[in-house]
């Protein structure tokens, strides 16, 4: 792994000769690792729903390997230059070369690096991490390195806000910069005063709630980085502030307002300009309460609950603890907002107390660390370590691999810029970083781990504990070179305390879950973290978070994100020349592998999840292991789903093994009461989570909401009969050729005088009178249904992924496969 060159009687880590020593493990001295891999040119296309195109760049150059929606994801959005002019980038190899290469010698200036040697080791070994997928900086980094001498590079920023107007107005300047370069802010707004408290020269305060107008009108008009990608932004209120009913029902207020109007005929989607959802407050935000293990010990015992002034902190209004729970969980239940943070929690684990206590996150929740401060973070794609031949996590890899990017991301901190003086400060003095992991849940599937059973959770914590083990450990080496952050030593205590929560914490996995070299490999890290940390101190505040890792997912071609389980296991892959296909999670077949299925079993398991969408009654599936393949989402044709306390549990496994906290939605059923969505809060409390988050299915509307009067109505009046749409005599028509498998046919299409299909014929070139026939009768009951007002996309839905020969390749490129 990473030794250091240094000798302790060395003093001074500024001593010429001292830096960091690499050995390469992924590359060759001899080889560069884009001359070690296949390339080939693409077009890169992005169409919408209707066909239309919304970006295209042809002639791309990327590796083989990368699939078609990484390489439209990557050229779309990081690709540098304007379209057209020779200086955009028509190359991953560009685009990976010139962060690789910055990083690089902004190291070597640095004084990173033992030897010109160990900097071309970092060099290659990091070009292969990223060039292979296995991990990947947030977008900031691939937006601007390279580019501008000092770029921004942090995706989570925490802005503090004063109660002042010269301070609420430099946040909205603040924000509006950060959300233009394509980063994410929060804050806390509980140090304005509420709007029942008075002005020094008179009259009453606006309150948070209505200066968070003003804040969301911004964020909703600045789109990220130059692109299409909306601002991110989090608001947060304490529970004692006297506002707090107020920011609690905001949110749901003007969901019921977008309600009216979609009911009135706008538009009921979201991103679509003067729509409903446009055209109300509080849509570019999340909104968080905060609040402490006093308020949450209230709503057990059913005590009560004060607000408190700002400016004073005499008591103002005094509420049922549980009432304003209630409130919480009826606002969550309607519109998902508000989440919570809890308050008591966070700042026990903080590893900075005595520099001042944690009071906001980052949009997502997982980054929470000290106001005016910033994170870039990184993600591992956990995938690329596992070894699905020899069913094997390869420990040694994975701790090699977080230690490069670990170091890649504490030289970004001092070559980075930041938006105001107060937070380029703070990230110089305190370096915290955001090392993370995405799909997680393909690799408990691949293992043939339930994401919601007690082994899932041990292996999940395991990992965890060796990314972070083996980051803060590199942190603790780059140290002794490089000497500790700059706050360091007036929190060495509260530090050193909290790595050793940390270390305690891996006592608590059980031995039998976890692979035995995963587990002492963690245990070995942390030992070093807490030894080394006492003798150099550590580098970086803060080292993990765990991200939603949205858009670099899709670059490194993941299956799932952040700590998500699978959405599903059937989904759509784009084709290289346009179209899609319909494929099933690849991690199945590796998963039926692992359970000791033969390959005939797997064949006919995949074959059958392909045809029905589920795996449910799936032919020589066991019951048993019918749980590893559970999704986020219950199936369309099946029932089986993981249950919101399996989201929670997997959260609490993980929680004690990340410096920040984890970004993720509890989905819960369209079903779900606001009972059940408070005691998801509470137990998530209970549990130890620093942060929960709750989306109930269908709380969004797009339709206008039905009563039980309009019900009544509708059931009364009488259903239209459908009427026959003939087709003039005369009208156009279209004939398209086409082969299955080696059989050729014709398809003539009859048009109305709009344009919409009407009837079909179909002619099989040499087939003969009996299928001729069926087909013929086939075309003419499509006919008249299309006649009758029947969507085409009906019948299409209904013969999709329908079986039998003839079947196999076609010539049309749009359409490769057929199976009918």
């Amino acid at each position: 792994m990473l030794t250091n060159e240094t000798s302790a009687q060395e003093s001074s880590a500024q001593t010429s000769g001292k830096g960091l020593r690499f050995k390469r493990l992924f590359s060759s001295r001899k080889v560069h690792p884009f001359d070690a891999v296949q390339w080939e040119v693409r077009e890169a296309l992005i169409a919408n729903e209707s066909g239309e195109v919304i970006f295209q760049q042809k002639d791309v150059e990327v590796p083989t390997f990368w699939s078609q929606t990484a390489t439209n994801v990557v050229v779309s959005k990081y690709f540098r230059g304007q379209l057209g002019t020779p200086e955009r980038e028509t190359s991953v190899r560009q685009l990976i070369g010139r962060v690789v290469d910055t990083m690089t010698a902004w190291g070597r200036d640095g004084g990173y690096f033992a030897t010109e040697e160990d900097a071309e080791a970092f060099s290659d070994e990091l070009c292969h991490l990223l060039l292979h997928q296995m991990a990947c900086f947030n977008s900031p980094v691939w937006f601007n390195v390279g580019i501008e001498p000092h770029p921004q590079c942090s995706a989570c920023f925490i802005n503090a806000v004063e109660d002042t107007m010269e301070s609420i107005l430099d946040l909205a300047k603040t924000e509006g910069m950060l959300f233009k370069f394509g980063s994410g802010t929060g804050s806390n707004l509980s140090t304005l005063r509420s709007c029942k408290e008075v002005l020094a020269g008179g009259g009453m305060a606006s309150g948070p709630v209505s200066f968070m107008k003003g804040f969301d009108a911004f964020a909703g008009v600045i789109k990220s980085g130059g692109k299409t990608r909306r601002a991110a932004k989090m608001v947060i209120l304490g529970a004692e502030h006297p506002d707090i009913v107020d920011f609690i029902n905001c949110k749901q207020v003007e969901e019921r307002k977008a309600w009216a109007l979609i009911d009135a005929g706008y538009e009921g989607g979201f991103n679509i300009p003067g729509g409903a959802y446009e055209s109300v407050f509080y849509q570019n935000a999340n909104h968080s309460v905060r609040a402490t293990d006093e308020f949450m010990e209230a709503v057990e015992k059913d005590g009560e609950w004060a607000t408190r002034s700002v400016r004073t902190g005499e008591p103002m209004e005094t509420l049922k603890a549980r009432d304003l729970m209630n409130m919480i969980a009826d606002s969550t239940w309607l519109c998902g907002d508000p989440g919570m943070q809890f308050d008591t929690t966070i700042n026990e684990w903080h590893t900075c107390p005595n520099t001042d206590r944690i009071n906001a996150s980052n949009p997502c929740s997982e980054y929470m660390f000290l106001d005016n401060t910033a994170c870039n973070l990184a993600s591992m794609n956990l995938m690329s370590y596992y070894d699905p031949e020899q069913e094997r996590f390869d420990v040694e890899s994975f701790s090699h691999a977080c230690e490069v990017v670990i170091t890649a991301q504490e030289i970004i901190v001092d070559n980075a810029s930041y938006p105001t003086p107060s937070i380029e400060r703070n990230s110089a003095d305190f370096r915290p970083l955001g090392i993370g992991f995405a799909n997680l849940g393909a690799l408990l599937m691949a293992r043939g781990l339930p994401y919601d059973s007690e082994a899932g959770r041990d292996f999940s914590g395991a990992v965890t504990a060796l990314m972070t083990g083996a980051s803060y450990a590199q942190s603790a080496r780059i140290a002794e070179v490089k000497g500790p952050f700059r706050g360091f030593e007036n929190n060495r205590k509260p530090m050193l305390k909290v790595m050793r929560k940390h270390r305690d914490a891996v006592k608590g996995i059980d031995a039998a879950h976890a692979p035995l070299e995963l587990l002492k490999t963690a245990k070995v890290s942390w030992d070093e973290v807490v030894d080394l940390g006492k003798e150099h101190g550590i580098r970086n505040s803060q080292i993990s978070v765990i991200a939603p890792t949205g858009t670099i997912a899709f670059m490194m071609d993941c299956d799932t994100t952040g700590i998500e389980p699978d959405i599903a296991l059937v989904k759509y892959k784009k084709l290289v020349g346009g179209g899609m296909i319909k494929i099933v999670n690849g991690t199945v077949p590796v998963a039926l592998k692992r359970l000791g299925y033969d390959k005939e079993q797997v064949q006919e398991i995949v074959e059958y999840i392909d045809e029905h969408d589920t795996i449910e009654g799936a032919p020589h599936l066991v019951d048993e292991h019918m749980a590893v393949f559970d999704c986020a989402f219950k199936p369309a044709n099946g029932s089986r789903s993981i249950q919101y306390m399996g989201h929670l549990k997997m959260l609490a496994a993980v929680q004690p093994f990340v410096s920040g906290a984890i970004s993720k939605t509890i989905n819960m059923p369209e079903e779900s009461t606001p009972e059940e969505i408070t005691e998801a809060y509470l137990e998530g409390w209970r549990m130890g989570l620093k942060a929960v988050a709750i989306y109930r299915d269908g709380c969004k509307r797009s339709q206008p909401l039905s009563t039980k009067r309009d019900e009544g109505k509708k059931a009364e009046e009488a259903e239209p009969r459908a009427q026959r749409r003939k087709l003039p005599d005369e009208r156009r028509a279209v004939t398209h050729k086409f082969s299955v498998s080696g059989h050729e046919g014709y398809i003539t299409v009859g048009l109305y005088d709009d344009g919409q299909p009407g009837e079909i014929f179909l002619v099989m070139a040499k087939e003969g009178s009996t299928i001729s026939g069926l087909v013929d009768a086939f075309a003419t009951a499509v006919s008249i249904a299309l006649q009758y007002g029947v969507p085409l996309q009906t019948l299409v839905d209904k013969f999709t992924h329908t079986r039998f020969e003839p079947s196999g390749f076609t010539n049309n490129p749009e359409i490769p496969i057929a199976k009918s």
